[in-house]
């Protein structure tokens, strides 16, 4: 069997292709196709771990986590076999079917790329002889002429298989028409031909309006719009790398950041419950994983905050240090900021600190990399507030856990990536017990805690327990499981009242003939 294969291109990065990949992945589902994602190429901080039959433990990027829950699937390494996850301006590390391979410079991996191929091919080729559809997403945009040579993240997978494409713009970041006719421009003839058609994205107003705009856009490019998508107001999900704005922020049609670290000012709090508190997490250059602080961002009782690593700190009941792709050069760059004494005087006038897996590192007496993992070999002093010391090893480890915690009768669920093995008498006071094994410390005062869960407020038992040490009275934490898959639904929904569904079903069936 071979699947149908459809591919959704971007004008630009976050133009919307990973939820348009999720809305259709879902809207395939329920019509009963046996449908999975697929990503070639990834380059994100925030990954998800897969438990593939046979194969153990595997890394993705989360985006395709989110997607293979749109088709009701277990995440496979298989839906996104190579993932890039940068530790430095110019270089990242390189994990390939779900295990890393090692760090790369931009150059040496641009030089790998066709062993990368390779991969991407084996693991497509399984997933179409699995599956009834395959729905496929770019990376960037791929208009990017200088890295066409060796492509195997845009229109080079779609040659290679043979797929259609449909081009997606964010009509929020004005141009958008611009953006579709130039990305167009920069594309190869056969390339052109195997865009089948257009979705804009983000688009709030008077449709009447816009019509002109997408008559002229059919007329000049000789291909349809497939549909306009609206801005979806209060929609939650997981982002690929972005960090998230603040609620009810926008640019001109619609709601988003670029794939950086850049921190929008804090709004003004929003209302809270009596007794509610307040959490912030700093914005390290490499931070990892900050999706675990959704669940925090839609707590109705917590006035949460991401704050950027030059911003002055605000004063708040809990400071979390999250994950990092870099530990040791976080770490250091935290302290030329000035938060170690921001730290010491949150502590000192009695705030609670919590670290989550690299945050929890730095938490230590030191911090050792003999291998050089995550930049040049050598070793750091911590912040000296846990009696442990960690080590990176060349084997990372990868799970996905469950347990409850050591100090409060609460289960927790979520999942480990770090390369990091601490060891030191702080530990004999454990955060968790997942799986049978202990996990993370406490400080005898009770005032710092770390783990090496991800996930951690994902579970409303979980969150509602590290909620109350940190000082909220009376709370229940939302069910992010459940509002994801209603934000998958809704944007599904979206899909079906939108979009050319026949366009779409044509282009699945006969995807050699430009059938819209």
């Amino acid at each position: 069997m071979t699947a149908r294969v459809l591919m959704v291109q971007g004008c630009t990065s976050d133009a919307g292709k990973s939820a348009l990949v999720t809305a259709l992945c879902r809207w395939l589902q329920r019509r009963g196709v046996r449908v999975a994602p697929f990503k070639p190429q990834n380059m994100a901080l925030n990954s998800a771990v897969t438990a593939d039959v046979g194969k153990g433990s595997g890394e993705i990027g989360r985006a395709q986590a989110v997607q293979a829950q749109a088709c009701r699937l277990a995440p496979h390494s298989d839906m996104n076999p190579v993932l890039l996850k940068p530790n430095s301006d110019t270089g990242c590390q390189v994990i390939i079917q779900g295990r890393a391979l090692g760090n790369m410079e931009a150059q040496a991996y641009h030089d790998y790329k066709q062993v990368a191929r390779a991969a991407v091919l084996d693991s497509f080729a399984r997933l179409s002889s699995q599956y009834d559809a395959i729905v496929v997403e770019g990376a960037g945009s791929p208009a990017e002429i200088n890295l066409r040579a060796g492509d195997i993240a845009n229109m080079g997978f779609a040659e290679t298989v043979d797929c259609p494409v449909i081009l997606i713009a964010d009509i929020d970041r004005g141009g958008v028409f611009a953006h579709i006719v130039g990305t167009l421009a920069l594309l190869s003839e056969t390339e052109r031909a195997r865009v089948r058609g257009f979705v804009i994205n983000r688009f709030r107003g008077d449709m009447a309006l816009l019509q002109s705009g997408l008559d002229w856009l059919e007329r000049e490019t000789g291909k349809p719009v497939l549909g306009v998508l609206p801005y979806l107001h209060g929609l939650h999900l997981e982002a690929e790398d972005s960090l998230p704005p603040p609620s009810g922020e926008g640019r001109g049609e619609g709601a988003a950041v670029d794939k950086s670290t850049r921190v929008p000012s804090p709004p003004a709090p929003p209302p809270r419950g009596e007794g509610g508190i307040r959490v912030i997490v700093p914005v390290l250059p490499r931070i990892a994983n900050h999706t675990d602080f959704d669940a925090l961002r839609l707590h109705p009782d917590v006035d949460f905050r991401f704050i950027g690593i030059d911003e002055t700190p605000p004063p708040a009941d809990l400071i979390v240090l999250p994950g990092s792709k870099s530990v040791r050069a976080d770490l250091a760059f935290l302290r030329e900021r000035g938060w170690e004494a921001h730290l010491q005087r949150h502590l000192r006038f009695g705030g609670k600190l919590l670290g989550i897996c690299g945050g929890f590192q730095m938490l230590g007496r030191a911090l050792h990399d003999p291998l050089g993992l995550e930049g040049a070999p050598g070793s750091s002093a911590g912040l000296g507030w846990l009696a442990m010391e960690t080590t990176l090893a060349a084997d990372k480890q990868l799970r996905n856990v469950s347990g409850q915690l050591a100090w409060a009768d609460a289960a927790v669920a979520g999942y480990e990536i770090h390369a990091g093995v601490s060891t030191g008498p702080a530990l004999a006071h454990p955060f968790a017990r997942l799986g049978g094994r202990d996990d993370g410390a406490f400080s005898d005062d009770g005032q710092i805690a770390g783990t090496y869960l991800h996930g951690l407020f994902d579970n409303p038992a979980g969150a509602d327990a590290v909620l109350a040490w940190a000082g909220l009275r009376s709370s229940k934490a939302p069910d992010i499981h459940a509002l994801r898959d209603a934000a998958i639904d809704r944007l599904a929904d979206a899909v079906e009242a939108h979009l050319d569904l026949p366009c779409l079903l044509a282009l699945l069936a006969n995807p050699l003939e430009n059938s819209c």
